[in-house]
This record gives structure tokens, sequence and C-alpha cells, in this order.
């Protein structure tokens, strides 16, 4: 039995120390169709099936495995996943002391195997073996980016969202293995996987790139471990017409051409519902105009920026036949020569 211990049993097998028992057993079943003499004699090698059966031997043998994996080492990575091992590091090695010196001895390794363990968390503030289960670890944060239009960040809204998050897997309730070997249910992760909805509030006036901290609604905790918070990462959506700029809204309003000579009263939309915008006679492309009060607020919520309006002309698409009639009689009754500085700059430049 010793030489076991000199050998890595579970590279013998192409398998790593957290395989399950089924997944001890198909490797095994794989390596012998290819070095079993009565089963692949072109392929056989009666050394390396002996080692292949005296790995799985041991291996697939909880009392057997479970020696194995003290002395050998990797019951410390088992425990360590669970322990926090630098508070517990004199008393761990005393644990595989007492482990190997008890392994020895004429009785059940398992019981040797438990009460070494036992040992271990003796005058500790991790009383049993059975503390290990219950040692409290805290969930993770997630963090999710969030696209919300303009208006939305302007405004403010709530909005019912999914995300993803782990929790205890309900089938070996985190402790990764059952019986010895790893969970099949969470693949001995400890956790599953699980879609939830929330809603959320989205502040009026939230900027490019904010963080939105959601308590407790992260990944949740171990063992009675604080659940982890959500983070909502906000991307505010292009709009060709609002931006946000500090507390003031930037707007770019199109008007027809007529709308800009004769002047005009327009709705658009604003951080309260609707809001009129009146557009002075002879307003040329470009001009601004402000409308105080229609912006956001500020972090403290006492004063609100105002509302930027940037007036551009814009044509339609399509003109009827007498829309275009009466643009050319337009045409032949004007006698302003718009572009006449335009000629004039090369003679200045001179």
């Amino acid at each position: 039995m010793t030489n076991y211990y000199n050998k890595d049993l579970y590279k013998v097998l192409n398998l790593t120390y957290e395989a399950s028992k089924e997944e001890i057993k198909s490797s095994y079943r794989k390596l012998v169709r290819i070095y079993h003499p009565d089963v692949s004699p072109q392929s056989a090698d009666v050394n390396k099936f002996k080692e292949i059966k005296e790995a799985y031997d041991v291996l697939i043998d909880d009392e057997a495995r479970q020696k194995y994996d003290v002395l050998h080492g990797y019951f410390r990575e088992k425990l360590e996943k669970e322990v926090n091992k630098t508070n517990h590091k004199n008393k761990y090695d005393e644990f595989i002391k007492n482990a190997k010196e008890k392994s020895q001895q004429p009785q059940s390794f398992t019981k040797s195997f438990n009460d070494a363990l036992d040992s271990l968390f003796k005058n500790s503030n991790v009383r049993s073996k059975k503390d290990i289960k219950s040692a409290p670890i805290n969930g993770s944060d997630i963090s999710l980016e969030l696209s919300v239009s303009c208006f939305e960040a302007i405004s403010g809204t709530n909005r019912k969202i999914n995300i993803l998050h782990t929790e205890p897997c309900p089938n070996c309730e985190g402790r990764i293995f059952i019986n010895g070997s790893k969970c099949s249910m969470c693949a001995g992760s400890g956790i599953v996987s699980l879609q939830k909805k929330i809603n959320v509030k989205i502040p009026q006036g939230v900027k490019q790139g904010a963080k939105i901290r959601i308590r407790n609604e992260g990944n949740k905790g171990l063992n009675g471990g604080k659940n982890g918070d959500l983070y909502l990462i906000i991307n505010i959506e292009k709009n060709p017409y609002y931006e946000i700029e500090g507390t003031n809204v930037l707007c770019n309003l199109p008007v027809t051409p007529f709308e800009a000579v004769l002047g005009a009263e327009i709705s658009i939309p604003a951080t309260d519902g609707n809001i009129s915008v009146k557009i002075p006679p002879m307003t040329s492309s470009g001009q601004k105009l402000k409308l105080e009060g229609a912006g956001v607020y500020n972090k403290s919520k006492t004063k609100k920026g105002d509302m930027i309006v940037t007036v551009y002309i814009k044509l339609p698409k399509n003109f009827s036949a007498k829309e275009l009639e009466l643009y050319n009689e337009l045409k032949n009754l004007s006698s302003v020569d718009i572009r006449r500085d335009l000629k004039n700059a090369k003679k200045s430049i001179n």
C-alpha cells in the first residue's frame, strides 16, 4: 500500500483530485480499452494496465481514497477551500502528523481520520469539523451595464431588469462534496446560477458611466455570509436631438424654412412633460435659445439647469408640385444677395 503514495494516482487516470466516482469509472473504462491485453492486443501494456488498475482500486474506495488524499497532500487543497489555512496552519500540520501516525494503527482509517480532523479544530474558534461547513462566506458583487435612453436619464425611470446570480447549491448546500464525491448538480463548485428579475430606480439626471449600487442583490453568501451588491453601470444611448451637459439639457430643434422666416411656437419634450419653444421671426440656422429651469436638478436637488435649444433649418424629403412652384416664385421675387460677403472675402484677404 505504501507504494501508492509515491505516485500521483489521479494523474495515472488522467483526472484531477476533485474527480467524482463516475469520472473515475469512466476514465478507467477508457484506459482499459487501450491497455488491457485481452481488449486491445496491439496497444496492450501489462505494466501500464497494472498501474491503472492499482490507481482505480484506491480511488474508487472511499476510505482508501481519503487516506491517499491525506498522505499525498490533496486533502490540504480540499480543506483550504472551506477553512482559512492561515489561521490554522500549525493545527493543520499537527493534524497531518496525527493522521499519518494513526493510519498505521490496526483500526478503521475513517475513525482515525475523523479523530485527527476533530483535533485540528480543538481549542480554536472553529469548534469542530462540522463547523467547516458553516464558516460564513460573503457573496461577491455583480456589475451589470444598463442602457437607458437620454430621456430616461434626464427624467429618471423605473426599470425591470434580469440578472444572473449565484446561490448555494441546493443539492450539496455549498459543501462541494457529497459522500466523498464531487456534487453532480453543481459540478463541485458549491453554487448554482439562477436568473432573477428585480425592479430598479434610475434617478433623474443620471450621468454616463454612473454606478448605481443596489445592496444585497449580488451573489448570495454561503453559510450565513452577507450577500454581495449589484452595481448598475449606466450607458446613455445616443440621441440625435438631446444630450445632457452637467445640469443643462442640450436640444437640437429642426424647423422648416417658413417657421424660421415667419416665427413659430413649437411644443417639444422636456423633463416635466412638454414645453413650448417660441421661434422668433427671421431665426437663422444655428441660433441658440435658452429655456430657464428646463434642465435637470443638481446633486442637492435644490436647483435645475436650463435647456439650451439650437435651431437648425431642415428641408422635407419631398415637395409637392405646388410647393416647388411657390419656391420658384420666391426665387424670382428675391433681390437680396446673401453671398455678397462671401464674394468680397477674397478682397479682404488681399
